[in-house]
């Protein structure tokens, strides 16, 4: 697998890249024409506390109230055996909110509302705009440095490397309708750091080679520049793949938006940083001598 790679390391650039672009494409218009199903952390909603027996698992709760409540509701542990975070929508046609002990009531022997609070839709609105400025910040930083350390030509693989993670991960949450919360949106921004973490690797690997093997053409340079790091990134990305499984298969509903959104970007992250992140700098002609020391004219 490795010596494939390295023998076809130019192809596989090239044809990710191209997957790159069809999966981007697609992503958008799933946004545009689905949009995202925000969750309550964003459009408001109910919040119940509940008591129930200790054999009763979250997603037998999640069986018993979807029918009742809509596929908006989710279920988490409060902290303490047997009792759960319920949370779910307000109904839009103004009828009364439905009652959790009673639905429950019929599963449960032990059944005890602790607490009812509602999340506003103004909190709402607040936290999706308070997020957008987050992510608008993040990526103004990063905008920043990029600038700040590579020449614009090697900066702009990384930076559209960073937006296809992006992108790819909302029009995956948008594809599938699955609820887009203040955890999804956490791990987007830890996606941001952990691509912008593979890109800049590659990127100085690249620098390194462009200004010690001048005479070599940008597409060889780039080529050695993966083959170089492709230990590294496969390590980093192989331990992080499998910390993130682990939350995917055992961290249960409260998890599952986090681990998808992590999972995803990781992945799209290793390979963009490979494709992206090295084939558009070639596009842009980026050559040796754009960091070729400058000569000063030393005459008076």
């Amino acid at each position: 697998m490795v010596k494939f790679f390295k023998h076809n390391i130019r192809k596989v650039r090239y044809f990710t890249t191209i997957i790159s672009v069809l999966l981007t494409v697609i992503a958008i218009a799933a946004i545009g024409i689905k949009g995202l199903n925000l969750g309550l952390d964003f459009t408001g909603g109910m919040v119940t506390e509940v008591q129930l027996d200790k054999s009763v698992s979250s997603n037998q709760i999640v069986k018993q109230l979807q029918p009742e409540m809509g596929e908006s509701v989710s279920v988490t542990s409060a902290g303490e055996e047997g009792r759960w975070v319920i949370r779910y929508s307000i109904p839009e046609d103004g009828s009364e909110a439905i009652n959790v002990g009673s639905v429950l009531s019929s599963y449960s022997d032990q059944v005890e509302v602790v607490s009812n609070s509602i999340v506003g839709a103004q909190v709402g609105q607040d936290l999706f705009e308070q997020g957008g400025l987050a992510l608008m910040f993040s990526i103004l930083s990063i905008l920043g440095y990029l600038c700040f350390r590579f020449e614009w030509r090697l900066a702009s693989g990384s930076l559209l490397a960073l937006f296809h993670d992006v992108i790819l991960v909302l029009g995956f949450f948008a594809l599938t309708q699955m609820e887009f919360n203040l955890t999804v949106f956490a791990a987007i921004l830890a996606i941001l750091g952990y691509s912008l973490n593979d890109s800049i690797i590659i990127a100085d690997r690249i620098r390194e080679l462009l200004v010690a093997k001048q005479n070599k053409s940008v597409k060889w340079v780039n080529d050695q520049a993966v083959i170089a790091t492709f230990s590294r990134t496969m390590v980093t990305s192989g331990t992080t793949l499998i910390t993130v499984g682990a939350l995917w298969v055992m961290g249960g509903s409260a998890l599952a938006g986090f681990s998808t959104a992590m999972f995803i970007g990781v992945l799209s992250g290793t390979w963009s940083s490979i494709s992206i992140g090295t084939v558009l700098p070639e596009w842009l002609n980026l050559k040796a001598k754009h960091y070729r020391a400058v000569e000063v004219d030393a005459a008076p």
